[in-house]
């Protein structure tokens, strides 16, 4: 892990402000998601990026109530349930 030098406080809120230059060098815009992990005593924020429920895959995604799935999840489901798929 990399230290930045950057000390930031939490307010009473719990807010951090993440500094501008972190957010240009990782692309993070104003509304983006980040997703939070713990690590040991550690915190983890990383730019969120929707992905299959089943697989993690992020690829050929699907919007279906709410929920992401790929397509190729969607043919494995089918066949399983016995559906023919052309």
């Amino acid at each position: 892990m990399k230290s930045t030098g950057i000390v930031r406080k939490v307010d009473e809120l719990g807010r951090v402000v993440l500094p501008i230059e972190l957010r240009r060098n990782l692309d993070i815009q104003e509304k983006d998601a980040l997703e939070i992990f713990v690590d040991d005593e550690k915190i983890i924020l990383k730019k969120y990026q929707p992905a299959d429920i089943f697989t993690g895959s992020m690829e050929d995604l699907i919007d279906y109530k709410g929920k992401k799935v790929s397509k190729q999840t969607i043919i494995e489901m089918a066949k399983a349930a016995g559906l023919e798929i052309k």
